[in-house]
């Protein structure tokens, strides 16, 4: 148990389980303590995937062997100590009076929740919170503040373009290599009827001892939680999402670009990196994955359309979003610019629907803990935007169900990208489709009993019907967008009688979806 005389109580969370932290500048060993724990409304304030649980547990532990080898003390509480208690404020109040420390610091939250609970902790203890910032990632919330300053919209393009200049990647005499800064219209491409052939199988990691512990634990303390451990194989350490990005780099790199936005049933991974889970509890460095990818284009071993689409997911998206989160929280978690206010249908915890897209994508979530990014943002987090379900419910889902999700990344993801909840803070326009979107991109359509090019009859896609009905209700709030402007004078193309039908029908699916859990 470590020392009394602690002078700095150092907190990581969960999400935070890099050696390079801040925190540890200047580390005492002889006098400074590291706390960390495990408590149970962690796991429980969503409806915890049980892989999403696993992971953070058992990474949690191996970075706690980790800083006790290289002679750290930590004062760790697990989820199976006796008289652990529900809330990290309420163990690390505990922890403080246990240890009476002279100060207490910590690397700012991935969470706004977080945040407060441990600052209200540590404020009625009688302490002030040193708060050091997160060097993990290329930006700041200043800098992203002060970008927004004074901008009507914000957009992605224009802060990627100034962290690659600002950070040097994929540059050449300050100009875009290339001669262009985004290759998007290069990735988009499909498998085509033949599909995508032999794929690269993804690097696998055997769960070693900690893990197989934290396996027991997770199936004796959340039986009822969603989602599988048989098929859990994510990296835990640093020096396994090393070898996973390894993996990616050379065997998958090269051909993610073209097809980063395909799908095709029963291939959850096709030629994604996989590295996601790992950048978020921070086992991997961003710049380290950024060099990587950048040294590929360079020695000839990936196109620069597949490098720069990559880059742009780690430089450009995951920057942007957490800029977007903390200028804008607390209040953007209650934003619902659609007024959409249904409950998410029951077979988003089961997988049990007909719709084979759904089925397929919630199917591998409920294995894996993962679904690429078009398969959530165009076909679970679609079908929520057309059904017009209450997007704090859709937002709980992702951050439940998804092994990387930590709410810096995965709400403005889910309720800005997909939902369009905030009013264009995040997208441009609405991301709705008809079901004809994922029969181009996928070959779902081919093991479906719906046809993705009716929208009414028995065998209409449920897509294509809600397509229809979701641009006839939204029709006024989407007049003004001249992004919606072709979608819109296509909904000006049908007649009276068909409108009606597809909004008949559409509302006998929303009756069907009352049975939720």
């Amino acid at each position: 148990m470590p020392q009394t005389n602690t002078d700095r109580l150092a907190i990581v969370l969960g999400d935070q389980l890099n050696v390079d932290s801040a925190l540890f500048d200047g580390f005492d060993a002889e006098a400074d303590v590291v706390w960390m724990a495990e408590v149970p409304v962690e796991s429980t304030h969503v409806w915890t995937h049980k892989a999403r649980i696993a992971l953070f547990l058992s990474a949690m532990r191996h970075f706690r062997d980790l800083l006790r080898k290289d002679g750290l003390a930590v004062d760790y509480r697990q989820l199976d100590d006796e008289g652990v208690r529900p809330t990290l404020g309420e163990e690390l109040a505990a922890t403080i009076g246990r240890l009476k420390p002279q100060r207490v610091a910590m690397v700012h939250a991935g969470e706004w929740r977080v945040q407060r609970e441990i600052e209200s902790a540590v404020e009625a203890a009688g302490f002030e919170l040193e708060v050091l910032p997160d060097r993990h990632f290329l930006s700041t919330p200043e800098e992203f503040a002060a970008h927004a300053k004074g901008r009507k919209q914000l957009r992605l393009e224009f802060f990627y373009r100034e962290l690659r200049r600002k950070h040097g990647v994929l540059l050449e005499d300050g100009e875009p290599t290339g001669g262009k800064w985004n290759y998007d219209a290069a990735n988009r491409g499909t498998f085509g009827k033949s599909g995508p052939g032999e794929l690269p199988e993804p690097l696998a990691f055997s769960p070693d001892k900690t893990t197989r512990e934290v396996f027991r634990l997770v199936e004796s303390e959340f039986p009822e939680h969603p989602g599988s451990l048989d098929h859990f194989d994510w990296p835990t350490t640093p020096e396994e999402a090393e070898r996973a990005l390894d993996d990616f780099i050379e065997h998958r790199l090269p051909s993610f670009g073209q097809y980063q936005d395909a799908l095709w049933t029963d291939e959850p991974f096709l030629y994604h990196s996989l590295i996601s889970s790992s950048l978020n509890l921070k086992l991997l460095d961003p710049r380290e994955v950024i060099r990587r990818a950048e040294e590929a284009y360079h020695s000839g071993a990936a196109p620069l359309e597949s490098v720069e689409g990559f880059i742009r997911q780690i430089l450009g998206w995951r920057e942007y979003v957490r800029g977007i989160y903390w200028l804008h929280m607390p209040e953007y978690l209650e934003r619902n610019t659609l007024g959409a206010n249904r409950p998410l249908p029951e077979f988003y915890w089961t997988g049990d629907t007909e719709m084979n897209c759904l089925r397929q994508a919630i199917g591998q979530t409920l294995e894996h803990g993962y679904a690429h990014h078009i398969q959530r943002l165009m076909v679970t987090g679609l079908f929520a935007l057309l059904v017009g379900v209450d997007p704090r419910a859709v937002h709980e889902w992702y951050l439940a169900v998804y092994v990387d999700a930590v709410e810096w990344v995965e709400l403005p993801n889910t309720l800005g990208m997909s939902q369009y909840a905030d009013d264009g803070v995040m997208a441009s326009k609405p991301y709705c489709a008809s079901g004809n979107y994922i029969h181009r991109m996928s070959n779902y359509c081919g093991g479906c009993k719906f046809d993705p090019k009716k929208a009414v009859g028995d065998d209409a896609c449920p897509f294509t019907t809600l397509y229809w009905d979701f641009l006839a209700r939204n029709e006024r709030r989407l007049r003004g967008n001249n992004r919606m402007t072709m979608q819109l004078k296509n909904l000006e193309r049908k007649d009276a009688d068909e409108l009606a039908a597809i909004r008949e029908q559409a509302e006998a699916l929303r009756e069907e979806l009352k049975d939720v859990r």
